[in-house]
């Protein structure tokens, strides 16, 4: 009888990761899909990039702390390999409210990816890449670069977002959903 709830357990839970898998594959298309009729550049981008990972997050602030989590997914465009992900933030400033956001990587060479994929990434230590947004060029129109060679985009409801707030958030690999 145990044997047999624990092996309903097993089943179930590689039946719900694999519901959690395809849940952030129609998130990604459909933040692509609403980026691509934001900026126009930015299908391209995609397209000749080395990969892209795109998150779905939602933050809270609350008086003098500001919290956040989402989950993602990372896509090699060469090998279409994908590797789940998952984010968390938290950081300090006034305010009180609710933040559902999507955050579009962009990865211009495979040593960026890599790096993102192996290391994660973490907004903290690259809080001051972000006011290079000048120099991005018709290419990346819309996007941050954060790091050598990895641009940023940050949609809200209402549109692409004009400043980018990542700092203190950590990017990492999500290692149940990416257990086969």
């Amino acid at each position: 009888m145990l044997a047999v709830a624990l092996l309903s357990a097993v089943a179930y839970g590689g039946d719900d990761n694999e519901k959690k898998r395809e849940k952030s594959r129609k998130m990604a298309a459909q933040t692509l899909q609403d980026l691509y009729k934001r900026e126009a550049t930015a299908q391209t981008a995609v397209q000749k990039s080395a990969g892209y990972a795109v998150f779905n997050n939602m933050g809270t602030n609350l008086l003098l702390l500001s919290t956040a989590r989402g989950s993602g997914i990372a896509v090699n465009t060469q090998s279409k390999q994908e590797t789940f992900m998952k984010m968390i933030s938290a950081g300090a400033g006034l305010g009180v409210g609710v933040k559902d956001y999507r955050v579009i990587f962009v990865f211009e060479n495979d040593k960026a990816l890599a790096q993102f994929l192996d290391s994660g990434w973490s907004g903290s230590a690259q809080t001051d890449a972000a006011a290079k947004a000048g120099k991005s060029g018709a290419a990346y129109s819309g996007a941050v670069e954060v790091a050598p060679g990895v641009w940023v985009y940050q949609i809200t409801k209402n549109g692409l977002a004009l400043q980018l707030t990542l700092q203190g958030t950590k990017y990492y690999k999500d290692d149940d959903l990416n257990k086969k």
